[in-house]
């Protein structure tokens, strides 16, 4: 197998509308939740999400191009064209040994529910005819297929919220196996709109809090639900040799995935964690680092069961003894759930604290729980020199996953 190293990397989140920006909140433990401003949420269970804030899809794109997109792909392209230009890499990779693997779990819902209501207003002969292009959750990564002319594999997974790990992962496997000299990889989202809000509270998923500083609070014990999220990120992932030899500044070495299933329910984990625990412990043994010096960016919903059942999960696959000396963090404690983006963010903040060795906190978190009894960083970021970091997801529909980075060693 040939070996994959991060070139690159990108990001539009509700902390900031770039890499370096997201990564500065991140350190300085400042979460993107508030009242949402989307669209009046007053006749709502939950009123709060984490938004972008600020952006301009026209720093990336022309405005007639921009306007033939849902936000959600907007997200990705400008993720994508940061981790590029980041990386360095355009014009300096074969096009049909260029790939793009980006993801959205739910894709263009915006564009849905708009179009939807002007065809119940208005009739049918006014609905887009790019309806369908900027709906589908593939467009992000034919349109960002088309951006760089990337002419090798493209497509998006769709596993709900482990989407992006999944195409981080499969874009890992693509490139060591000798289908890709680079791939694009990534995820995008933006649900929060009535439809989706509606339906999360009334499957009783999200967090009912009123305090934004009490409401994304991962592993506390007073944790009742998610906080919806939106954006997008991206990691340039090349392999070794072609990135060495055209000077590429590497950030991390990708060296594990593991995807697996649960098999057990539609929605909850299972609650012996058997699916969770063997992504992890299959993606660190693949890593091939002896270490008790490791960085796990958990999941981490901030739901009663996920939080459970993912430590349950970390302490099988690695024991109890090396659990307890791993640091865990949920970055979704400031993010909110960026559902299939949030694979894609929770990777670029792995590859950032293993090669700047400072660790994001776990923010909220003021009340233990005995049943989530690991470090969980909380509050304030650590300075830790770590070898090893994974990244878990776990989507609806039992689909969990699991990536590994290590320092690169020549």
């Amino acid at each position: 197998m040939k070996r994959v190293v991060v070139t690159g990397l990108g990001a539009v989140t509700p902390v900031g509308n770039d890499l370096a920006s997201t990564w500065e909140s991140l350190c300085a433990g400042r979460h993107g939740i508030a009242r949402i401003t989307h669209f009046d949420p007053s006749e709502f269970k939950s009123t709060l999400a984490a938004e972008v804030k600020g952006f301009d899809p026209l720093q990336y794109l022309d405005r007639s191009t921009a306007r033939r997109m849902d936000s959600s792909t907007t997200f990705g392209v400008a993720a994508a064209t940061q981790a590029m230009a980041d990386a360095g890499l355009e014009g300096k990779v074969d096009p049909e040994r260029l790939g793009v693997y980006f993801s959205a779990g739910i894709g263009g819902i915006n564009v849905t529910v708009t179009e939807h209501d002007k065809l119940k207003a208005k009739g049918p002969g006014r609905v887009s005819p790019y309806a369908i292009t900027m709906m589908m959750p593939n467009a992000p990564s034919g349109e960002i297929s088309i951006r760089f002319n990337a002419q090798g594999p493209s497509f998006g997974i769709v596993s709900a919220c482990a989407s992006s790990n999944h195409a981080i992962g499969e874009a890992y496997r693509a490139i060591a196996h000798g289908y890709a000299d680079a791939i694009i990889a990534g995820g995008c989202e933006a649900t929060i709109v009535p439809v989706c809000v509606a339906a999360f509270i009334n499957c009783m998923a999200l967090s009912k809090s009123t305090d934004p500083d009490r409401a994304s609070i991962p592993f506390d014990k007073d944790r009742n639900g998610f906080i919806l999220g939106e954006g997008g990120a991206c990691v340039i992932l090349e392999e070794y040799e072609h990135a060495k030899a055209r000077g590429a500044h590497i950030y991390a070495e990708m060296c594990g995935y593991e995807a697996t299933s649960d098999a057990h329910h539609i929605t909850a984990p299972d609650p012996e964690a058997k699916g969770g625990a063997r992504a992890i412990a299959s993606a660190f043994q693949q890593a091939g680092v002896d270490t008790d010096k490791i960085y796990i960016n958990a999941h981490g919903t901030s739901t009663p069961m996920n939080d459970k059942v993912e430590t349950l999960a970390i302490k099988k696959a690695l024991g109890e003894e090396r659990a307890r000396k791993a640091l865990i963090s949920s970055t979704k404690s400031m993010t909110g759930h960026l559902l299939g983006a949030a694979g894609a963010v929770e990777a670029v903040a792995s590859v950032m604290a293993l090669s700047t060795g400072i660790i994001p906190p776990t923010v909220g978190y003021q009340n233990p729980d005995p049943d989530c009894d690991l470090d969980y960083v909380p509050n304030v970021k650590r300075e830790a020199e770590v070898e090893v970091a994974l990244s878990s997801s776990l989507g609806f529909g039992g689909h969990n996953a699991c990536i590994a980075f290590k320092k690169v060693k020549d």
